[in-house]
């Protein structure tokens, strides 16, 4: 219970003190301005084989996307940033720092998360024309919203944990992004060979887009999605899946981690970035 309150309240700090960064409140802000602004310019095109928007169509799928960025990007980097700094050596010589050091990562991101999807829920619904959102839709978000946090964000940490450097975040966006581009995020997978629709259903970044489509979209636009349905037994059953693979290797590997830093690991670090500032 100590771990937990000491958690808690380092997520509140973290998530307070970035209210009162420019810099780190426009990470959030801007990718709320460059989504709405592309739903904007995308209000005239249309879904294939149909007359809805396609700027309408994608702003839910970037809710999902934003969601799983959250959980997979967000963690991996600020892992991989307080392994160099030292901040994470510092949490594990404190009695269980590392388990309070977790619980305030999740509190911080989560929280940081949902900000962000209302920053972009709330004018997108406001300003683009044909989202639709009905009771038993709120209650879709009840549960996806939750689980795409489990299922990503344990993620995230197990992918932070096999780097302790920041320029390798490179190894972790790219793959990110191709996820993205084959996920039906921006255009409908239903165009795409068989054997890529394949590997976007093996994802959760696909299966969190069309949660949230089945959540804003009209019942109608299920029509251009694969099967013609919202799956969400499908949706609920592969992003628990993720989940169980995530908390599984998560832990073990965080371990593995933790084991492994010392003072000397921590000085190496910072000798090799003071060397890259140094060039």
């Amino acid at each position: 219970m100590s771990s937990m309150r000491l958690g808690l309240r380092r997520g509140w700090i973290d998530i307070r003190h970035t209210f009162t960064s420019p810099a780190e409140l426009w990470q959030y802000v801007f990718p709320a301005i460059l989504l709405l602004g592309t739903a904007f310019f995308m209000r005239n095109a249309t879904v294939p084989g149909t007359s809805f928007s396609l700027g309408a169509r994608t702003l839910p799928s970037a809710f999902g996307m934003g969601i799983a960025m959250g959980g997979l990007v967000a963690t991996a980097q600020m892992l991989i940033v307080d392994r160099e700094d030292g901040t994470l050596l510092r949490a594990k010589a404190v009695p269980r720092g590392m388990t309070s050091y977790l619980i305030g990562k999740v509190v911080t991101i989560g929280g940081m998360s949902l900000i962000s999807f209302l920053l972009q829920l709330i004018p997108g619904l406001l300003l683009v024309k044909g989202l639709d959102a009905g009771g038993t839709d709120w209650l879709t978000l009840f549960w996806l919203l939750p689980l795409g946090f489990v299922a990503t964000l344990p993620l995230g940490a197990a992918i932070g944990s096999l780097f302790d450097d920041p320029r390798n975040m490179a190894m972790v966006m790219f793959p990110i992004l191709g996820l993205i581009a084959i996920s039906g995020i921006f255009y409908p997978i239903s165009g795409f060979p068989g054997w890529l629709q394949g590997v976007a259903q093996a994802f959760p970044m696909y299966w969190l887009g069309l949660g949230m489509r089945s959540a804003f979209l009209p019942d109608s636009m299920a029509s251009v999605e694969i099967a013609h349905s919202w799956r969400h037994l499908a949706t609920f059953g592969v992003l628990t899946g993720w989940a169980i693979i995530g908390l599984t290797l998560a832990p073990m590997l965080l371990r593995r981690m933790a084991a492994r830093e010392s003072g000397s690991a921590v000085a190496a670090r910072r000798e090799r970035a003071l060397t890259r500032v140094g060039r």
